[in-house]
């Protein structure tokens, strides 16, 4: 098989995965077979297009095979006679049709089809690390083994994770449906949740070599279009957005030609996509004419604040801590209060953030988490209290996952060092 044929497969794949997988659930009712079968029409398609080319339309040619395969199981297996029969009907009526025509005629079905199978991936019956797995391996297009290399973890475990997502969901017998407006909010919310974890894991790597994943961000950032498309209504879902589109703006600027992670106080702006931060204030103006705002609006807004300042100087300090404020009223958690103590440090001077952080420190809810000591150790190199700041940074150091977050602490604690021998 050619390169090109090769990599024109695999990205018709991970575009229309996705659509085949949520229309074959629909149809058979089981996300698992559903998989199976969309494999099953990948294959055939590896065999075909090297062959014949790719079809001038290969999401229309890939949707009728997986359809057809879909009829064969439920004839094969005698299920659902009432829903055979009519799907029998469906193919009789459309064999003869062009693939296009085909294709046209789902287009109305497809787009509820897809929000269907997001709520099915993100179901509360489901473990936060079970429908991450399953988010990314139905609607991230990702395979196991990349899912597995994402989150450094074997692959075998990655499958079995999967493997019992999908037996829950068949054995809850979750229904393959957008929830009516008393479940909603609980299912919308879970959603949103595993969108913004798989966004978060690849800002920020929480271990590995790399400070970043990308690819986990591009899914997480599609993964939400998708979403504020199926549900323009919904505050939350353009507050995700937003936040995520301002974020991904800042991409080429964290890190440095070796790879190294770049603070965002120390980043150069004139780096930052600037249509990626337009595309994030479209989205938060979105948000605020949809409703009132929620927790992902509030953590937009300030990235707003840090987006459009375009020097350090520049910015907001009192509007993101009052932000931040008000993020903990909504969602209470030593993160934020955490974040907020930085804010403040900068707005009103860094003891009035120091003193906020060693209340945090002295409640030991953040005992293991490294940017607690990384936070103090800044804000007493800012008071000038360099001995103090370096053993805090070594703290942070042992603490950070990351093996690039590691180098930085060091790094810092070195050059607390070198102030220390300098005074």
């Amino acid at each position: 098989m050619s390169a090109d044929i090769q990599r024109s497969i695999d990205a018709v794949w991970r575009i229309e995965s996705p659509r085949l997988i949520a229309v074959l659930t629909r149809m058979l009712r089981d996300v698992g077979v559903a998989e199976e079968l969309t494999q099953d029409v990948l294959v055939t398609a590896l065999e075909h297009w090297p062959r014949r080319g790719v079809p001038d339309n290969p999401g229309a040619w890939l949707m009728t095979a997986a359809k057809r395969r879909a009829i064969d199981f439920l004839r094969r297996r005698k299920v659902l006679e009432r829903k055979h029969a009519q799907l029998g009907h469906e193919l009789e009526s459309e064999q003869g049709q062009p693939a296009a025509d085909i294709e046209a005629s789902m287009d109305d079905e497809i787009g509820d089809d897809l929000l269907r199978l997001m709520f099915v991936a993100c179901h509360p019956v489901l473990s936060t690390d079970a429908r991450v797995a399953l988010t990314l391996r139905l609607l991230g297009g990702l395979t196991t083994g990349e899912i597995a290399r994402a989150y450094l973890q074997p692959e075998p475990t990655i499958a079995q994770r999967i493997v019992r997502a999908k037996r829950t969901l068949a054995d809850k017998k979750v229904a393959f449906e957008v929830p009516r407006a008393a479940e909603l909010r609980e299912r919308l919310d879970s959603v949103l949740e595993v969108i913004y974890l798989v966004f978060n894991e690849g800002y920020t790597a929480t271990a590995g070599d790399d400070w970043m994943r990308p690819d986990l961000c591009g899914e997480a950032l599609r993964l939400g279009r998708v979403l504020v498309g199926l549900m323009p209504g919904e505050a939350e879902v353009h507050g995700l957005v937003a936040l995520m589109e301002i974020h991904a703006s800042r991409e080429r600027a964290r890190v440095d030609a070796e790879g190294r992670p770049v603070l965002l106080l120390e980043q150069n702006r004139a780096q930052w996509d600037r249509l990626l931060i337009r595309r994030g204030l479209d989205a938060l103006e979105r948000a605020a004419k949809a409703g009132l705002a929620g927790p992902y609006t509030v953590q937009a807004m300030i990235a707003a604040c840090h987006a459009r300042a375009l020097t350090v100087q520049a910015t907001d300090w009192v509007r993101i801590a009052q932000l931040y404020e008000t993020l903990a009223q909504m969602t209470p958690s030593p993160v934020v209060e955490l974040n907020r103590a930085v804010a403040i440090s900068r707005a009103f001077g860094a003891q009035s953030g120091l003193d906020l952080v060693d209340a945090l420190a002295a409640d030991q809810a953040l005992d293991n988490y490294h940017l607690l000591p990384s936070v103090r150790g800044d804000l007493l190199g800012m008071l000038g209290r360099v001995d103090e700041a370096r053993e805090e940074f070594r703290r942070a150091a042992a603490l950070a996952g990351n093996a690039r977050e590691r180098q930085l602490l060091l790094q810092r604690a070195a050059d607390c060092g070198r102030e220390a021998a300098s005074s």
